[in-house]
């Protein structure tokens, strides 16, 4: 096999086999070997070169890569900060437009704020009302022979200064049998106007504006009250016709009375003997006598109705059981009243389920 010669340029043997000591390259592939210095490098020989250069490589690049890059590594935390910012803004951006769909300024709440409490809603009511009934209890009531009472009350009651016998010249009397209160008019926190209505010298009938003023839990009259006109009497309507099943008024006129009799007297046993198995009534328990049953108005219909009846009490006075009526007929007191019953037909006869106060006109049809 024949030899490549090659030209020695003088390089120092001792530089040669440093060089092969470093280790030489390999020679490129498909070249048997090269020649370093001036040894010949077989084929096996250069395998194990180029395996060795190849695992320095190796260690050369885990060791870069186990050291720190200190290069563009601050990019990353640039990037987070970026994406934590986006999404702050959206967030954001999607909870304003909530705000706007649903008209409210917040949407962390799944309730809505409470309204605040009106002044109007803070006004003692209850004590402002008892309050001006006493005011008009000493009021209302005055006389010469007491009006020194009549002005220490009314002195308590009034700011300081005020005249204690409001306008009242000292002459006359009157006096009050009953008041109540009819309605309040709250104008604040601290005021309002309590209408009274009350009863004068047994029949007169009047309506008083009392102004009153609250702070601290204290109450004052501010100045004088006001009479005012009395609620006017409402118009009912008329009431409509109805079709009556005459056969139906005429079993009940013959059976009702038997049952007001037991109602007036309040026995449970007797009574229970005109009602319907498992119906819940209750007498009077001898507040009254039956006199009589003054009408039925049954209308058409099955076996149960609602009929109404008006019924004559004999009710006990105070001072005297009997009288001359306008016929000249020695009775006792008599009053006339109207109930609305649901009764139940059960072979042929009448029984009552239930028995309430009725809102059809009084006395017959």
């Amino acid at each position: 096999m024949a030899r490549r010669a090659t030209l020695d340029r003088g390089t120092p043997r001792d530089a040669d086999e440093e060089s092969g000591a470093a280790g030489d390259l390999p020679a490129r592939p498909g070249r048997p070997g090269r020649r370093s210095g001036s040894q010949w490098r077989e084929p096996e020989q250069v395998s194990a070169l180029w395996s060795e250069a190849r695992g320095s490589r190796g260690s050369s690049a885990q060791r870069a890569g186990s050291a720190p890059w200190r290069g563009s590594g601050g990019r990353w935390v640039v990037w987070t900060l970026r994406v934590v910012a986006w999404a702050v803004l959206l967030v954001i951006g999607y909870r304003g437009v909530l705000a706007i769909i649903h008209g409210s300024g917040s949407t962390t709440s799944g309730t809505a704020a409470a309204p605040a409490a009106s002044p109007a809603s803070t006004f003692p009511t209850t004590q402002a009302e008892a309050y001006a009934l006493q005011f008009g209890s000493a009021y209302l009531n005055f006389s010469p022979a007491t009006a020194a009472n009549r002005a220490s009350l009314l002195a308590a009651m009034l700011p300081a200064g005020a005249d204690p016998q409001l306008g009242w010249n000292g002459v006359g009397t009157q006096t009050m049998q009953s008041e109540q209160v009819a309605a309040i008019s709250v104008q604040g926190a601290h005021k309002a106007i309590v209408s009274l209505l009350a009863e004068i010298n047994d029949s007169q009938m009047i309506e008083l504006g009392v102004p009153v003023y609250t702070s601290g839990g204290r109450f004052v009259v501010t100045g004088e009250p006001a009479l005012l006109p009395v609620p006017k009497a409402a118009v009912a309507p008329t009431a409509g016709s109805q079709s009556v099943d005459a056969t139906a008024v005429s079993a009940l006129q013959s059976q009702l009375p038997a049952f007001f009799r037991a109602y007036a007297s309040g026995g449970q046993a007797t009574l229970s003997r005109f009602l319907v198995q498992g119906a819940q009534v209750t007498g009077l328990g001898g507040a009254v006598t039956f006199n009589q049953l003054v009408s039925v108005t049954a209308p058409p219909g099955g076996a149960t109705r609602k009929i109404t009846a008006v019924v004559s009490w004999k009710v006990p006075t105070s001072t005297e059981t009997t009288g001359t009526d306008a016929g000249g007929v020695v009775s006792a007191a008599r009053l006339e009243m109207t109930y609305t019953m649901t009764v139940v037909e059960q072979d042929g006869t009448w029984y009552v389920q239930s028995i309430s106060s009725s809102a059809q006109f009084p006395g017959p049809p």
